[in-house]
């Protein structure tokens, strides 16, 4: 069903005047009333006030859309309203409203409303579109326009019902807000350039919208904006452009023109002459990240799941009952620590064993994994004829390094193995590479361990030993990289270390690293809530929604606002949460989760403390943002 089907000239108002919500909302009540759509007036004008109340229908660029759904009404329709003047709505954006639509719907399952809406909002979204209906002269011209339009968007979807023109896949480290933030971007940008854009999304709750054998068959060409490693067989023979996942967000429109271009490169799968493996043409620096990444990507649940277990055993522990068996003194503190506890020590064997995997695919997975085992038990070729050698961990340091040099030991073997008989072939991965990349890995680890272990308790020592001086420097430089890119590899890199860390016993390191994560959203719904007139009326309340984000250790709700003024923001981000890291250094707080927020507040040693730190660091880039920002000219007007 068309709009034009459910709108005719008599249900149409031009040079309407109305001072209040609920008059203009009346008036239009009463043109859907005598084009016969409801049945009693004051039924369905409740209906659609109550929608009202549980928030405005007015989506902002001087537009509202009400609606309602009852039993009043007889048959679906609309009626419009052009107010010249404007009328105050409670805009989204804050501005009056000058066009409205106000639709009816039977009280039935069809939803038929919400089609409706979902078709008007698309085409309303053209400025051009507006401009036609708010200058229209008469109900007829006005009707005409709505024809013309979905005539237009009607045939540009007939001749994309074939298949999307692009299919793009979106996934970052932790599969959260930047994987869904560069979906929408890519999806949005490809609308407004006229080509049909899909997107795969690779988040933490697995893979979203999967592309379908047809799809990618039709698909002219695929965009990947990933930060992990992203299986490309599916797209043998497409044109292939691979990005980082902040370039999708923030160059979408970079991107599509790219891959529809003749400079897009071909990607083949294996051996094809116009391109070889995509990681060939990535940075030796963009390749380290991607799999560092996929380790701690697959690492974090057992981090934070068995953290958080082991935090909350020493929270129900009694440490005057034997303070040398603290965490284990009671059954219930018992329970979490042995829990927890079995999931936080495999924690390296997945980090090392996801890095080799990421690297050489599935047979590096056993070959990395064993390399984790042997850094975290520290055995030496000393140690297995010598039962008095201690052994020494190699720890996070060792981990790292057996699931790199895993993968290029993998990716060694298949080279060579390139060279024998396929009649061999099913033999190479169930066989041949677990066999001798196990051996070849325990030779390497054995070797390194007593020279890792020495450096690991070297770095372990030093930063357990460390003055308070250096401690508070540490802290800010740790606590300022978590706002540097709320979320991307700066604060990656930041986490990564202070998990590290926390996985050798330095609980301080890793307090100060998630009490700098904390502050960038703080510090948006601080400045609004104590300098109103720094942020846009519209993004009010999302501004003050980062009081519960930052309070839930989510950085990411900070992003639009950076994103809109990096200049002035990100510095005092920066700052703000450096301060923030030196203080949680100078008050000794402690952290044995690897999570923010207030869920593990009971957690922390210094609870108090910990707070204020984090408090003075959200004022601080608040008013550094309010020295730096300019009162917004919209203010002026109200």
């Amino acid at each position: 069903m068309k709009i034009t089907d459910l709108l005719n000239e008599n249900a149409i108002q031009l040079n309407g005047v109305a001072s209040s919500k609920e008059e203009v909302i009346s008036k239009m009540v009463d043109l859907m009333m005598n084009n016969g759509n409801i049945t009693d007036k004051e039924n369905y004008k409740n209906v659609v006030m109550q929608r009202e109340g549980e928030g405005t229908t007015g989506i902002g660029e001087g537009i509202a859309i009400p609606h309602g759904k009852a039993d009043s009404v007889s048959k679906p329709g609309l009626s419009a309203m052009v107010v010249p003047d404007g009328v105050e709505f409670n805009s989204l954006d804050g501005k009056p409203v000058k066009l409205l639509f106000l639709i009816a719907a039977p009280n039935t399952k069809d939803n038929i409303h919400l089609d409706v809406l979902s078709r008007l909002s698309t085409l309303l979204m053209d400025t051009e579109f507006r401009k036609a209906l708010l200058n229209a002269k008469t109900p007829k011209e006005f009707l005409t326009c709505i024809d013309r339009a979905e005539n237009v968007k009607l045939n540009e979807n007939k001749k994309s019902s074939e298949g999307y023109e692009i299919l793009a896949i979106t996934a970052c480290p932790t599969g959260i807000a930047h994987t869904y933030m560069a979906a929408e971007a890519l999806e949005k940008m490809g609308e407004e350039l006229g080509h049909k854009v899909k997107v795969e999304t690779h988040g933490q709750s697995g893979v979203k919208n999967k592309f379908t054998k047809e799809e990618i068959k039709n698909a002219k060409a695929v965009i990947i904006a990933a930060d992990t490693k992203v299986d490309l067989s599916r797209f043998d023979g497409k044109k292939l452009v691979k990005a980082k996942v902040a370039d999708g967000i923030n160059k979408p429109k970079e991107l599509i023109e790219h891959v529809l271009s003749p400079d897009a490169k071909v990607y083949h799968s294996s051996g094809g002459s116009k391109q070889e493996d995509d990681d060939v043409k990535e940075g030796i620096g963009t390749q380290i990240y991607k799999h560092l990444m996929n380790g701690v990507t697959h690492m974090l649940p057992f981090v934070v799941g068995g953290g958080i277990l082991i935090a909350l055993a020493f929270l129900f522990d009694n440490y005057e009952i034997d303070p040398s068996n603290f965490g284990m003194n009671t059954p219930l503190a018992a329970f979490f620590k042995t829990v927890g506890g079995a999931a936080f020590d495999v924690m390296l064997y997945i980090l090392a064993g996801y890095i080799a995997m990421s690297i050489a695919d599935r047979p590096g997975l056993a070959v990395g994994f064993v390399g984790g085992i042997l850094a975290v038990k520290g055995t030496t070729f000393a140690s297995l004829t010598d039962s008095s050698v201690t052994l020494v961990s190699s720890g996070f340091l060792g981990a790292l390094i057996a699931g790199f040099v895993g993968g290029y030991l993998v990716l060694l073997l298949k080279k060579i193995c390139s060279y024998l008989p396929k009649s061999i072939e099913g033999i190479k991965t169930i066989l041949l590479y677990p066999v001798f990349g196990i051996l070849l890995m325990g030779l390497f680890m054995l070797l390194i361990n007593p020279y890792v272990g020495a450096i690991n308790t070297a770095i372990n020592d030093y930063l357990a030993s460390m003055q308070t001086a250096n401690k508070i420097i540490l802290g800010a430089l740790l606590g300022g990289m978590m706002a540097v890119d709320l979320g991307g590899p700066v604060n990656k890199a930041a986490y990564t270390f202070g998990t590290g860390m926390l996985a050798s016993g330095n609980f301080e390191i890793m307090a100060a690293v998630m009490a700098g994560g904390m502050v960038p959203p703080l510090a948006i719904a601080f400045l609004a809530t104590a300098f109103p007139r720094k942020i846009p009326k519209k993004d009010k309340q999302a501004a003050y929604v980062n009081y519960i984000m930052g309070l839930s250790f989510i950085s990411e709700g900070a992003i639009p606002f950076a994103s809109a003024d990096p200049l002035r923001t990100i510095p005092a981000f920066i700052v703000g949460s450096a301060v923030t890291g030196a203080l949680s250094m100078a008050f000794n707080c402690t952290l044995r989760a690897p999570h923010g927020g207030i869920f593990v507040l009971p957690t922390i040693g210094h609870p108090l403390r910990y707070v204020i730190a984090i408090a003075v660091g959200a004022i601080v880039a608040a008013l550094i943002m309010a020295k730096l920002k300019k009162n917004l000219k919209e203010y002026d007007k109200a």
